[in-house]
């Protein structure tokens, strides 16, 4: 906007957290892309009471690694920021993977889970007799960021049993519920895919290899491996197929739990291709999704053109 000779910029929160003031990586190729596009962008901390969010055209989600353990608070806050994307409603509903279940009975084809809750009181033997009885299975707390406290198991080695019952142990003492998935072979196979969606219109795909190995439960997060990237590139004539109908189901429950339809600015969608043909739907990452920026200047343009949009609208 102009005023007299002088031009007033559009003020751009990208929202971040204690534990990476500087937003991480990902990110950080947002704020030249932006300001190349006539907006001040600001990097601040969502739990930062000195924030105006008043004064912000949008405020972006980015790099809150650390909602999961403060999750109540983050979307007490996320309720109070006007222009806040994806809004709170949104976080409320995709910072829990119970989510899951609702898309599975929409038709999608997600991974067969078992749901631990603290409320059920399991002692040992009965979260032992709820894995499964071969094969590598993972378990993983139903909110968290990033892949953290994940953990990869063989049911047929009673250490790596062990451990995982522990695993289990350990998340539900939190108040955590837990989920409990067999490890999908195809993984090994085909890697995953991720789509990558900006305001409803597909950016990019990512392919990457895979990366739950048995031993990231017990390493320090610092030291847990990033994902290896093997591509970034448009999508096939099938995935876009696959991902417009994933969207579409998406789209209409969000749409019958609010009441009203929500235009995501960011949504990524992670799959599995399946041996048979289709894929299995592994999460829908709406809150601090990597969007794999570092990656592809097309993916950084495609962003901040999308954030542009919302910033004038």
């Amino acid at each position: 906007m102009r005023y007299g000779n002088r031009v007033k910029k559009t003020v751009v929160n990208l929202v971040t957290s204690a534990n990476q003031p500087d937003l991480d990586e990902d990110s950080r190729h947002l704020i030249p892309a932006l300001e190349t596009r006539g907006m001040e962008v600001r990097v601040v901390r969502w739990d930062d009471p000195s924030v105006d969010w008043e004064n912000a055209a949008v405020s972006v989600v980015r790099s809150v690694d650390d909602y999961a353990n403060r999750r109540a608070e983050f979307l007490e806050w996320a309720r109070t920021v006007p222009r806040l994307l994806n809004p709170a409603s949104v976080l409320e509903w995709n910072t829990d993977k119970h989510y899951l279940q609702v898309l599975g009975e929409r038709g999608l084809s997600t991974i067969d889970t078992t749901w631990l809750e603290p409320q059920q009181n399991l002692d040992k033997q009965q979260i032992h007799s709820r894995f499964p009885a071969h094969g590598d299975f993972v378990v993983k707390p139903a909110v968290s960021s990033g892949g953290r406290d994940a953990g990869r198991y063989t049911a047929n080695l009673a250490g790596s049993r062990q451990e995982a019952i522990l695993h289990a142990v350990d998340l539900l003492k939190q108040g955590r519920s837990v989920m409990v998935q067999r490890y999908l072979t195809e993984i090994d196979k085909h890697g995953e895919l991720s789509l990558i969606y900006l305001n409803g219109l597909i950016s990019h795909v990512v392919e990457k290899k895979p990366m739950l190995h048995p031993s990231l439960a017990s390493l320090p997060e610092q030291e847990v491996p990033t994902e290896e990237i093997t591509k970034v590139r448009q999508p096939s004539a099938e995935e876009w197929q696959w991902g417009e109908e994933i969207r579409r189901i998406v789209h209409g429950y969000v749409k019958e739990t609010l009441g009203r339809d929500s235009l995501f600015l960011f949504n990524r969608i992670d799959l599995v291709r399946k041996n048979d043909g289709g894929f299995y739907v592994m999460e829908i990452s709406l809150v601090d999704a990597s969007l794999y920026l570092s990656e592809s200047q097309l993916a950084v343009d495609n962003f901040a053109d999308a954030i542009a949009q919302r910033a004038f609208w």
